[in-house]
């Protein structure tokens, strides 16, 4: 069973993902988790921080099916993940997140807080601020919280930056060294 972001990695490890696949969901869960700890501490946001979590490790778990999009553009591997993980037994709304990450765009306003929140960890995680995607998570952030909007843009934007400044840090640690082969 997978309760938490670390148990989302063990699994991509048993499902044979490379090591630099396995980074990318580490580092993108280590974004989501400081994303998710700001705006419930800072804002008191309501949302399902595991499910973010859990999201944030297996939206690109695809990219095992379609590994020239481990270092290419592409989105087959957003609906090859979803299925992937509906056949090995995870609930659709944690194999959602391998869609809707990548194609918050396409009907943002059908897209949960928690959908959107994935999707802003995966462009934060990088330092790579998403104004559209961040206004729709300011949208749902204001519609539930009695504070006025600019205190809610604020201080989520105050997170957002913190969450993104780490960014250069994270991308440093983002390179797997891998074995040279010497004659």
């Amino acid at each position: 069973m997978i309760a938490t972001g670390a148990d989302a990695l063990a699994f991509l490890v048993e499902l044979g993902v490379s090591a630099h696949l396995v980074r990318h969901h580490e580092l993108v869960l280590e974004a989501a988790v400081e994303l998710c700890d700001g705006l419930r501490r800072r804002l008191g946001a309501r949302f399902d921080a595991g499910a973010v979590q859990i999201g944030a490790a297996l939206h690109d778990a695809g990219k095992i099916e379609h590994p020239a999009e481990l270092s290419g553009p592409g989105s087959a591997h957003e609906a090859a993940g979803r299925e992937l993980l509906l056949a090995h037994g995870l609930p659709e709304h944690l194999a959602r997140f391998c869609v809707t990450h990548g194609d918050w765009r396409a009907a943002p306003h059908t897209r949960s807080l928690e959908d959107l929140l994935v999707a802003l960890a995966d462009k934060l995680w990088k330092g790579k601020r998403q104004t559209e995607l961040e206004a729709l998570v300011l949208e749902r952030l204001v519609a539930q919280l009695d504070l006025p909007k600019w205190r809610v843009f604020e201080i989520a934007d105050g997170v957002f930056e913190a969450v993104a400044a780490r960014g250069d840090d994270r991308l440093a640690r983002s390179t797997i060294a891998t074995p040279i082969d010497l004659p």
